[in-house]
């Protein structure tokens, strides 16, 4: 049983059902990197920690500051996605547009992706010990792996 794009059809078009999950997944990702600045700037609020002299006035505080912890947290999450979260979704668009069997592309694509979210929770909604955030970030991170060489080895002839 063929489950592949038909030639005639676009890998990136809504009739390849690999591309509509990677923008199902993309989407969902991209709204949770802007849910991490929304999370950071209520830290900062909460905790009336402002990097900026302009901001200063919003929590009535006398001096800028830089060390509190809990928005401290919150950027180190924001940032780790901004490295991680990034090279997932290109990665994942040139392995889309390569052309790979449907069900290995869509697993990938949502556990990658899954472990992206779990990622954000046990590092900065509910901490959680290790290895419970770095078993999250190297599922993502085999996942980037694997979809790079996949993409290597699918177009080495090319070159």
């Amino acid at each position: 049983m063929n489950m592949s794009v038909p030639a005639s059809e676009p890998l990136l078009s809504k009739s390849n059902s690999v591309f509509c999950c990677y923008l199902f997944w993309s989407s969902v990702l991209i709204l949770k990197m802007l849910c991490m600045s929304l999370l950071t700037a209520r830290q900062r609020m909460k905790t009336k920690t402002f990097a900026n002299p302009e901001d200063l006035r919003m929590g009535r505080t006398p001096e800028v500051r830089f060390n509190d912890a809990n928005v401290e947290r919150m950027r180190r999450a924001h940032r780790n996605d901004l490295e991680n979260v990034l090279p997932f979704l290109l990665m994942s668009l040139a392995y889309v547009a390569s052309g790979p069997h449907p069900l290995t592309a869509k697993l990938l694509l949502r556990i990658g992706a899954t472990a992206r979210l779990l990622h954000t929770i046990v590092y900065a909604c509910v901490p959680l010990p290790q290895p419970a955030r770095i078993l999250s970030f190297f599922i993502t991170f085999g996942i980037v792996g694997f979809e790079a060489v996949y993409v290597i080895i699918r177009f080495i002839k090319y070159i």
